[in-house]
């Protein structure tokens, strides 16, 4: 049973910085680690789309448009994940969700609004 928590969305100035963080808080830490975690988010007319992404390994990926901004970090022993996102512009508004690769199967997280203000 998978239950992915999710919080840390709000609004912002542009420039503002927000973290997000993702749980599985019922999971044991062994399966927790070897989890592939990522957040993708959905802005208005825009299908969703991976921002950044991180292995069970540790390896991180990001998208360009949010490289050298966006860090994705996860710590095993409070079975969290992060999405810590500096300098925020405009365009980067919209809903952010958590995404679990686990033994084949996918889950998300119900989703957090993130709002970037001129």
């Amino acid at each position: 049973q998978v239950h992915v928590v999710e919080s840390g969305g709000g609004s912002v100035q542009a420039g503002g910085s927000l973290r997000l963080s993702c749980a599985d808080p019922r999971v044991i830490l062994s399966v927790f680690s070897s989890d592939n975690m990522a957040w993708y988010r959905q802005s208005p007319g825009k299908i969703r789309e991976l921002v950044a992404q991180i292995t069970s390994g540790g390896g991180t990926n990001y998208a360009a448009s949010v490289k050298g901004r966006f860090t994705i970090s996860k710590d095993n022993a409070r079975k969290r994940m992060y999405l810590q996102m500096n300098n925020l512009k405009p365009e980067d508004t919209g809903i952010y969700y958590c995404n679990i690769e686990r033994r084949g199967s996918t889950y998300w997280g119900q989703g957090t609004q993130v709002t970037v203000s001129s």
